[in-house]
């Protein structure tokens, strides 16, 4: 069996005890996720819109990530340099990130959702200097351009428009064989950036470590069986769990991992093709399992090959897992929590424990949690079992977490207390080691799998000439577990129409991405605010719906 980074246990305590990080000394996770899996072997299974299907094995990947790292290398990319990766379930993505590593470049994962605005603002905080793109957002790159540091956008296709360069001519006009970068789990491997909630998106650095801490997580709640698994998930590959949880923990133990760049979550759709391509494990966000119990019968109208599920992103109700447990005999579903700094760090695994429903799970292997005061954190002085506080974690290795914040020294200090990690997430650990989320400590709001920070949608709804103020909050959802709602309002005279809702509505749509646009807007004649003028988020969330 090719190296992994976790072994297979056969309990929870056995687990805690006996698993240690074995980093090695060089790490290259282009070398890993490629050159020790059997060149034949099927990586990537891509089913195209319009319903053709290819499949792209290892040593496809690690042939044209060859290509392109030499093309990325004409083009003055360097150790160090930010690539931008706006691209959707496509072989493409992967390729991209895997030739960036091969030169020592850092790459920049962004989601094709992201309007101009959201788009501008990442690009020109990493000061990528390159950025590979989906046709869908090349008018949006055009647009923007100006704003950034880009010198070179590269064009999924063999044929673009303008001053791009097309990926595929990039690849077909050079040769594979390029010697990768040395690299230790120390180099800067990507910038991921979360949702402020008090503030604009933080850049966060993460080294090569960063992949084999998401692997570990992956192997634990897919339960020990991704060697020969078939791997899918319908979240965006931008997305730290989607990115590091599935596709590169999927390529570093040699599963296969199904592409499907679609359009909306259709259930029956979504079911016909996990039976299509025999899916065994799949990373479902807990909307999307409350959009397939709309469909009946599911084992009985498709030929479906489930082992596992695993879901993450808002806690997962008990009508989810009664759900499961009645609709599938066997197959599983494990919860498991993350922060885009902190790597995947609690979990549930039905080999080693019964799930609870609701809660998150225990520590995985290799990190030790505790539950502190939000108001004067002290993981030395931790709060006692049942009481909820802050999610305190600290990592056996510091290097499967984050580095920095790109730029911003001071909040990673704050971040940090001797070695323990404040995740900003309230919780209470029960007297059998369970974890259970109570809420955020800032204004993050949790909508379909989303972390969504309200500033970015306040900013948006501000630029409006009817809007005076702005306050974003999420409340409670059925299906979404939150939806996004805000509260405005208008500036003296405006009429408060269905047209001006439409109209707000539009703007964050259009602006932002398809998820940030507020679900509901309620006009108002003030918003609560503090002495100092900051909007009094808490009073909004406790007024009851109207």
């Amino acid at each position: 069996m090719a190296w992994q980074i976790m072994p297979s246990y056969d309990s929870y305590p056995k687990a805690r005890e006996a698993f240690r990080w074995q980093l090695p000394s060089s790490y290259n996770p282009a070398v890993d996720f490629l050159r020790k899996h059997d060149p034949g072997r099927p990586a990537i299974r891509y089913e195209k819109p319009d319903g053709s299907v290819s499949t792209h094995s290892y040593g496809d990947l690690e042939t044209r990530s060859d290509q392109l790292a030499a093309g990325f290398r004409e083009l003055g990319i360097e150790a160090g340099d930010r690539i931008a990766v706006v691209v959707p379930q496509k072989p493409a993505n992967p390729i991209s990130h895997l030739a960036a590593w091969k030169l020592g470049a850092i790459t920049v994962p962004l989601t094709v959702l992201f309007g101009p605005d959201g788009l501008a603002y990442r690009l020109t905080d990493s000061e990528a200097r390159a950025v590979v793109v989906d046709p869908s957002v090349r008018e949006t790159i055009d647009d923007i351009r100006g704003q950034t540091a880009l010198e070179s956008v590269i064009e999924l296709g063999e044929h673009v428009s303008g001053d791009a360069y097309a990926f595929e001519r990039l690849i077909e006009t050079h040769d594979p064989g390029i010697e990768p970068y040395d690299a230790t789990p120390e180099t800067s491997s990507a910038i991921m950036y979360t949702s402020g909630s008090t503030g604009p998106p933080k850049g966060v650095l993460h080294s090569h470590a960063l992949w084999l801490g998401r692997a570990a997580a992956a192997y634990t709640y897919f339960e020990q069986s991704l060697e020969e698994a078939t791997l899918w998930t319908p979240a965006d590959w931008a997305w730290g769990a989607a990115l590091g949880g599935t596709l590169f923990a999927g390529l570093h133990y040699g599963s296969t991992v199904v592409a499907w760049p679609r359009e909306g979550f259709d259930p029956e759709t979504v079911f016909e093709f996990m039976a299509r391509h025999d899916v065994t494990h799949s990373f479902l966000p807990p909307t999307a399992l409350r959009m397939l119990m709309s469909r009946d019968d599911p084992t009985d109208r498709f030929d479906l090959n489930l082992e596992t599920l695993a879901a993450a992103g808002e806690p997962l109700t008990p009508e989810i897992l009664q759900w499961v447990d009645e609709t599938f005999e066997t197959v599983t579903l494990n919860e498991f929590y993350g922060q885009t700094e902190l790597n995947l760090v609690v979990g549930n695994n039905s080999q080693w424990f019964a799930a609870q429903p609701e809660s998150m799970g225990k520590p995985l292997p290799g990190y030790e949690l505790r539950i502190v005061d939000p108001e004067n954190p002290d993981p030395s002085a931790p709060l006692a079992r049942g009481e909820a506080g802050e999610i305190a974690v600290k990592p056996a290795d510091r290097r499967v977490f984050f580095d920095a914040y790109w730029g911003l020294a001071n909040k990673t200090e704050q971040k940090q207390i001797d070695g323990w990690f404040l995740t900003g997430d309230i919780a209470r650990r029960d007297s059998d080691g369970y974890l259970w989320f109570v809420s955020r400590k800032d204004d993050i709001i949790l909508t379909s799998g989303y972390r969504v920070g309200p500033m970015e949608i306040e900013g948006v709804l501000l630029e409006h000439p009817a809007v005076e103020q702005a306050g974003v909050v999420g409340v409670p959802d059925d299906v979404r577990g939150q939806a996004i709602k805000a509260f405005v309002q208008p500036t003296a005279g405006v009429d408060r129409s269905a047209e001006l809702t439409d109209e707000l509505t539009t703007l964050v749509r259009e602006r932002l991405a398809e998820y940030e646009y507020p679900r509901e807007i309620e006009f108002v004649e003030t918003l609560p605010t503090t002495t100092t003028g900051k909007i009094q988020r808490r009073e909004l969330r406790d007024r009851p719906n109207s």
